[in-house]
């Protein structure tokens, strides 16, 4: 779809978004003007073609693919509370701690089931029995699918994807080192749950803090898309009179956010609110809409050409083929002490990069040669 339709229909997903937020019937005339299938493409890009279907229905609109997507949702919603149940009752038995984080959190604050789209399930748990931990979700018929340093990734017919993180940030994310920092010592933060032995949660501040952190990791990678809007404002609709917004602010301070949370809330609450928007949040709103849900090649490489080679694309894709000594010592130690390695090193990282993460690699390198070739 071409960039400005695809624009269009995204801000015709907005407006029926923010109904269904709000509890608004849409106008049926502005339906009428809409291209469905489009905007169904747009909405599925965005994980919000569940919370889109609620609107359509409210106006009297039943589309079959919203429709299924919406009964799609709340299916996928109600078997990952039966299986994430299973999962913390494993973690209480072998006195595990543990605290489930993002979207399972976020979607009983959303008006609806199913309203607020889950890919996967997210869960803290303790990072010393990291081991205990695999074997539990091995006997729950799960296949491990990868790992990071900080999480391990299972799967499980028909639809289950949990991360059961160590820690909340890899050292590595993209504009997270900050966050990686803050969140070292996490422990500390939680709060013992009143209902369960070993279950943890945040404060709401901190609850707050973290989907922030979590927002902006995603935003100075590849761009974050219009459901991180939505669960910004539907989390300060909920919470908006029991903040301490002091403290938020000494945190975010901490991590170097002050400035992004202003910006996120403002265009939050305006964007679902019905309020104008400037110039300048409309320009910050199509970051967003262009970013898809978790993101985009294109502004995972614009902003790093940014950070990593000033603006200067040509040096970023030199830099892209031939890294630093320091990509060497944090990620293939062992060429980094043998420098005669080097070679094998760099032969390895581009086989890899062709193998396990081809689709994503060869896009990176024809958006790099493109963007140059317009000069």
């Amino acid at each position: 779809m071409e960039q400005n339709e695809y624009s269009k229909n995204a801000h015709d997903m907005i407006y029926l978004v923010s109904c269904a937020l709000n509890g608004e019937t849409p106008d049926r005339s502005r339906i009428d003007s809409m291209d469905l299938d489009k905007l169904y493409e747009v909405s599925q890009s965005h994980v919000l073609s569940a919370c889109t279907a609620y609107a359509l229905e409210s106006a009297g609109i039943h589309d079959h693919n919203f429709t299924q997507a919406k009964e799609k949702a709340i299916r996928k919603n109600i078997l990952f509370d039966t299986e994430r149940k299973k999962i913390l009752g494993r973690l209480e038995k072998e006195k595990i701690w543990y605290m489930p984080l993002k979207g399972a959190i976020l979607k009983d604050l959303y008006p609806k089931l199913g309203m607020r789209q889950m890919s996967d399930n997210d869960i803290l748990c303790d990072k010393t029995k990291r081991k205990k931990i695999r074997i539990i979700m091995k006997d729950l018929g799960f296949t491990m699918k990868g790992n990071a340093s900080n999480v391990d990734e299972f799967t499980k017919p028909p639809v289950f994807n949990f991360e059961m993180h160590g820690d909340f940030f890899n050292i590595d994310n993209a504009g997270a080192n900050n966050a990686y920092n803050y969140y070292k010592n996490i422990r500390s933060r939680l709060i013992k749950d009143k209902d369960s032995d070993y279950g943890y949660h945040l404060s709401d501040e901190d609850f707050y803090i973290y989907l922030l952190a979590h927002e902006y990791k995603h935003y100075c990678a590849g761009g974050t898309g219009i459901r991180s809007l939505a669960d910004t404002y539907i989390f300060l609709k909920k919470n908006k009179d029991k903040l301490n917004h002091d403290y938020i602010n000494r945190e975010l301070q901490k991590l170097g956010m002050v400035e992004y949370e202003a910006m996120n809330r403002r265009l939050s609450m305006k964007v679902f609110g019905n309020e104008p928007l400037t110039a300048e949040d409309r320009e910050e709103l199509e970051y967003y809409i262009l970013s898809e849900a978790y993101g985009t090649v294109s502004h995972n490489i614009d902003n790093l050409v940014n950070k990593v080679a000033h603006g200067d694309k040509r040096k970023y894709f030199f830099r892209w083929l031939f890294p630093s000594m320091e990509h060497y010592k944090k990620h293939f130690p062992w060429a980094y002490k043998h420098k005669w390695l080097i070679p094998a090193a760099w032969v390895f990282r581009i086989l890899r990069g062709l193998t396990k993460r081809r689709k994503r690699v060869t896009a990176s390198a024809k958006y790099l040669v493109k963007e140059i070739n317009k000069r």
